[in-house]
């Protein structure tokens, strides 16, 4: 009979994030854990207030499957029984832990993958000042690939300073939603000049419909607008991409799942995360080896990280070692 516990962990972050919506100071995480016999199997999730989400509200969903869990609730099972979002993205990470630690096998072969290799991560810089940002910016100049947390004003600007900071890395942005598809349109062609390769949700999910038909002369993601293969209709009239992050999809499983309906939209994939641990990272890399960007720096925003965890050679992530999950 396997035992399921939950706790939640507290994990001061390096300096102060910040997007449109706050700023933060710490990563609070909640861990699953499903034991039986010696073995133990465990998943991390991030809870989302902007999506009704609250770690008191996260824990509770996952303990009420303790029962449920003892009574033999699979992978399948758990599906059908949670709703996509951060508590089943914690159950489905620990069930798959659990699996591959019982038999021996690493996840990536049970899931019918290849091996992972390393990966090269987006490494993130807060919103800021177009001073600050240009300052963040060469202090990372030598990452392959910077990832821009922008809100509605001062757009070019800030792109504008880090880039003539950091003249060498691709650069991706991300509005959070804080734009206009008239402002999308004035914009769009001078941050492609600018050398931006991607804009991460322009527009406010469920207010998006403005990009069916538009001149993108920079591609599109979709993330508070995709959640999970059920969010996927009309998805490839509007966007180009679609991020995928676990605490949205609910786990592994259904990321596994969306990533195989993007690709047959037609859409490239993106691989993202709430900042959390190296164990929160360690199931996306998964989905991240077939995607055409990667965002999986939270533990490089942390102040400390899992021992082990994931090891970071500068952007350069390598697999996660068995020890962390999988």
């Amino acid at each position: 009979m396997k035992a399921l516990t939950v706790r939640t962990e507290t994990w001061p972050l390096a300096a102060s994030f910040t997007i449109s919506r706050g700023s933060r100071t710490e990563a609070r995480v909640v861990v699953a854990e499903i034991s039986h016999d010696g073995v133990i199997g465990r998943g991390e999730c991030v809870p989302y207030a902007h999506y009704g989400e609250s770690v008191e509200g996260v824990v509770a969903s996952i303990e009420a499957m303790i029962d449920p869990i003892a009574d033999g609730l699979d992978r399948q099972a758990l599906q059908e029984t949670l709703a996509p979002g951060a508590a089943r993205n914690a159950l489905d990470c620990a069930l798959w832990d659990f699996e591959a630690k019982r038999g021996g096998e690493p996840v990536w072969r049970l899931a019918g993958l290849t091996e992972p290799g390393p990966l090269i991560t987006a490494y993130t810089l807060s919103l800021d000042s177009p001073q600050a940002m240009g300052e963040a910016a060469a202090a990372n100049a030598a990452r392959p690939l910077l990832k821009l947390k922008l809100g509605g004003e001062a757009v070019i600007e800030r792109v504008a300073a880090v880039r003539a900071a950091a003249p060498n890395p691709r650069i991706i942005v991300d509005a959070n939603e804080a734009w206009t598809v008239e402002f999308l349109q004035q914009a769009s062609p001078e941050l492609a000049r600018l050398g931006v390769e991607m804009i991460e949700q322009p527009l406010p999910a469920g207010s998006d419909g403005g990009l069916k038909g538009i001149d993108r002369p920079v591609p599109l993601c979709a993330d508070e607008s995709c959640h999970d293969t059920a969010s996927m209709a009309g998805l490839e009239e509007r966007y180009d991409i679609v991020n995928i992050k676990l605490d949205k999809t609910g786990g592994l499983t259904e990321a596994l799942a969306l990533a195989d309906g993007a690709r047959a939209a037609g859409l490239g994939i993106m691989v993202g995360c709430m900042i959390g641990t190296s164990l929160s990272m360690a199931p996306a890399t998964l989905v991240a080896a077939r995607a055409a960007f990667v965002d999986l720096d939270g533990p490089l925003l942390l102040a400390r990280d899992h021992e082990p965890g994931i090891t970071f050679e500068g952007s350069v992530m390598q697999p996660p070692p068995a020890a962390l999950w999988g």
